[in-house]
């Protein structure tokens, strides 16, 4: 990069992580960083805390998207680096500081040598949750810009530096937060009868729940109910007045997660009357499936062929992306950027490799010229 340094850019957002939609710090950094390289070709549109930047082409037939994510998770960093976060609780543990500073430095380098399209780099936020991609495609300024392809990365701490993956086809699977809220009476330990037992009502809920997938849906169709979070009680001898239930459900059919909500619901009617209590269930952030166009896939392993950078077919999976919302309005495609990580998205000890930004930079640039 000419204006400025990729690794120095990464640890500078890699310090601000912001929850969905409160990026304006993040917002406030990449307008610094996109006007610094701005030029008669560039124009800017803000949607709320994220970013539109359009590129004109010098002889436009058609727009190409890009899309990095902004915002970070509510985790506690444990990195142990000097620029670790500096927002108490909060850290870039899925890799999107990699995904900005990819997209900054590709479009210095396409506003240095436009292509014949034009080009829209957008920024968006909230896509851990509650999910922006939906809203922000929906909105007026994004409208005046919607571009006729779109792709997008994410970062694969399992595959090493030097290699990118995708597939045609389902990449990522439908998924849906699952909350439940249990309500009886409580009582003392010594006269259950009296009480009606949300631990006991919520303990059942959980091993019913998981026959949904086993016995009402077509084995075919891969589909997960998990509850990863359960609470109830306060004391070890009082019988529980409340209990909460939270988890995921997801699916390879869009078809399915519809059907499996509809049987929760079978299911909840039916335990509100065997255990006389209420339930309240709220299905939280609902992500579409990433379904990625072969087209776009077979053109941008070809565009790799004459650089470094090794193309290897990926394995569709059960990860949620609201990246779908736009795929599902929008042509295109998403690949995996591998980073050799010796841990996982979302853990508090994530440490991509900082080589495998120049890399994310070829492809996404490689990609982008190839329509020329």
């Amino acid at each position: 990069m000419t204006a400025f340094d990729l690794q120095t850019v990464r640890r500078e957002l890699h310090q601000i992580p912001e929850l969905g939609f409160e990026e304006e710090k993040t917002q406030s950094y990449l307008l610094t960083k996109i006007q610094e390289m701005a030029t008669d070709r560039v124009e800017v549109k803000t949607w709320r805390t994220g970013v539109l930047v359009h590129i004109s082409g010098t002889n436009p037939a058609q727009r190409i998207g890009f899309r990095s994510d902004m915002d970070g998770l509510p985790i506690l960093e444990d990195t142990g680096f000097d620029f670790a976060s500096t927002h108490a609780g909060k850290m870039h543990a899925c890799g999107h500081d990699f995904h900005m500073t990819i997209a900054l430095a590709a479009m210095e380098k396409i506003i240095a040598q436009p292509i014949k399209d034009d080009v829209l780099f957008i920024f968006q936020p909230a896509e851990e949750g509650p999910g922006g991609a939906k809203p922000m495609i929906a909105s007026d300024e994004f409208l005046v810009w919607k571009p006729d392809t779109i792709f997008a990365l994410h970062i694969a701490p399992e595959l090493p530096v030097g290699k990118v993956s995708s597939k045609p086809g389902l990449l990522f699977a439908n998924t849906s937060e699952l909350f439940l809220d249990f309500k009886g009476l409580g009582g003392h330990a010594a006269y259950p009868h009296l009480a009606k037992d949300m631990t006991v009502a919520a303990s059942n809920f959980v091993v019913q729940a998981q026959q949904i997938v086993s016995r009402r849906l077509n084995p075919l169709d891969g589909s997960v109910v998990t509850i990863g979070k359960m609470e109830s009680g306060f004391v070890q001898n009082a019988i529980a007045e409340t209990a909460r239930l939270e988890g995921t459900i997801r699916t390879t059919e869009a078809s399915s997660i519809v059907l499996v909500k509809d049987e929760l619901e079978k299911l909840i009617k039916g335990f509100e009357i065997a255990y006389d209590c209420q339930i309240d269930v709220d299905y939280g952030s609902n992500y579409y499936q990433v379904v990625n166009e072969t087209k776009y896939v077979d053109q941008f392993k070809n565009s790799l062929q004459h650089t470094d950078i090794t193309y290897v077919q990926a394995s569709a999976a059960m990860t949620g992306e609201d990246f779908g919302d736009m795929l599902k309005e929008i042509p295109g495609f998403m690949f995996w950027l591998g980073v050799d990580s010796p841990y996982g998205l979302h853990h508090a000890k994530l440490a991509p490799n900082e080589e495998a930004l120049s890399v994310g930079v070829e492809a996404v640039e490689t990609f982008i010229r190839s329509f020329d």
